[in-house]
């Protein structure tokens, strides 16, 4: 019994506990009126009442009744047996037929348990029939209207229960769900996060450090000869470390690039231009053509990337004497050209994750354009020179 009482809500196990004390209670009565009553079997009820309640309080004392299945459908039998007997010396028996209904049908497997009630309805109109001398109407509808509630009430409260264990196990399900997604949804902020700061690294830190490293060498090459040339070299390696240490503070902090803080895009470009050509051994010129129009701020920082990250490119591996850098606005798009005519490369040949190659460069200005839903091409060939060809739209809420 206890077996599967353990596992009811607390509402479930508090109707057994009715149940149990009901039973006591007309136990109770039904010898009480025995005694009061001076029959014959007077006593034989009152040993008979006490049998069964000793059998009864086996199921609630008795550890394998209240740990196995089993062995509580045995007591149950044992209890129905001993309540047959009692039903055959006391009409008053048939009072307990009520709380056996709900015993049976908590204990015994669905068909089993109506099967077991409607047999219990049968022995209690019998025996009580018997103890009248005539079966009426009215000794019938007792039991028969009692096992019908029961059959009721107890089907219903287990579709009640199975319906409240399904919506449970479906919040279960959602709320395992939510986790999931939120655990999805911060791994991928996690890697987008990564991804932008892989890009700013790329374009910013790593380029103005190999900037520093070829200005330090050309100073190395120039002091035994031309002090002051050297010192030019030194000043224009500390503005690049100034310059990159704005850089890493403002993109940590997730803001726009120094350039970008109080001038427009094209007034960037201009002085990235400029300080390329005093830096390095190029001469960058800057154009603009069209009608200029108001653009996002992350359309902004990606074209302004996509330059810086080109320049490097072409100081780093095209030694070309000239790069030209051309803004333009098409009406709706607006496009970045980078041309310069240096020694030029094969881009099928050129490895996106190789070290050192550019390979990333190129990879992280193309997924910078398609973040913005526009195109990054190149045309390039071995001592042809190379054009980077930029064109994203003037309006789009995507970060870079």
């Amino acid at each position: 019994m206890s077996v599967t009482a353990s596992r009811l809500p607390r509402t479930a196990r508090g109707v057994l506990w009715f149940l149990h004390l009901l039973v006591a209670g007309l136990l109770v009565l039904a010898a009480g009126r025995a005694v009061a009553g001076g029959g014959a079997h007077a006593w034989l009820v009152v040993a008979v009442a006490a049998c069964l309640a000793l059998t009864y309080a086996g199921g609630l004392l008795v550890a394998p009744v209240r740990t196995s299945r089993r062995a509580a459908r045995v007591w149950l039998a044992a209890v129905s047996t001993v309540w047959l007997v009692f039903l055959a010396v006391s009409a008053d028996g048939v009072w307990l037929a009520f709380p056996l209904y709900f015993l049976q049908l908590h204990l015994l497997p669905r068909r089993a348990g109506v099967v077991a009630v409607l047999a219990t309805a049968v022995a209690a109109i019998t025996g009580f029939a018997a103890h009248a001398g005539t079966l009426t109407l009215a000794i019938a509808v007792g039991p028969t209207l009692g096992a019908a509630v029961a059959i009721t009430v107890v089907r219903g409260y287990q579709a009640l229960y199975r319906e409240s264990e399904r919506r449970r196990q479906l919040i279960e399900e959602l709320t395992a769900t939510r986790a999931g997604l939120a655990a999805a949804q911060h791994t991928a902020g996690m890697l987008a996060e990564r991804e932008r700061l892989a890009r700013e690294i790329h374009d910013t830190l790593a380029q103005g450090l190999s900037s520093i490293q070829l200005l330090l060498r050309a100073a190395e090459r120039a002091l035994p000869d031309t002090a002051q040339i050297a010192a030019r070299h030194v000043a224009q390696a500390r503005q690049a470390a100034v310059d990159n240490l704005a850089e890493a503070r403002r993109f940590v902090a997730a803001l726009s690039p120094p350039a970008l803080a109080n001038a427009g895009l094209a007034e960037a470009l201009e002085q990235l231009c400029t300080t390329t050509t005093g830096r390095h051994r190029v001469t960058a010129h800057f154009h603009q053509t069209g009608e200029p129009v108001p653009l996002p701020t992350a359309t902004e920082i990606a074209l302004l990337r996509i330059a810086q990250s080109a320049l490097a490119n072409v100081v780093r591996h095209a030694d070309a004497a000239t790069v030209d850098v051309t803004l333009s606005y098409l009406g709706d798009q607006v496009a970045l050209d980078v041309v310069d005519d240096g020694t030029g490369f094969d881009p099928t040949q050129t490895t996106a994750t190789e070290p050192g190659s550019g390979g990333y460069g190129l990879t992280a200005m193309r997924a910078r354009a398609q973040a913005l839903g526009g195109t990054l091409t190149i045309e390039a060939a071995a001592g042809a020179g190379t054009a980077l060809a930029v064109q994203v739209p003037t309006r789009t809420g995507v970060r870079p």
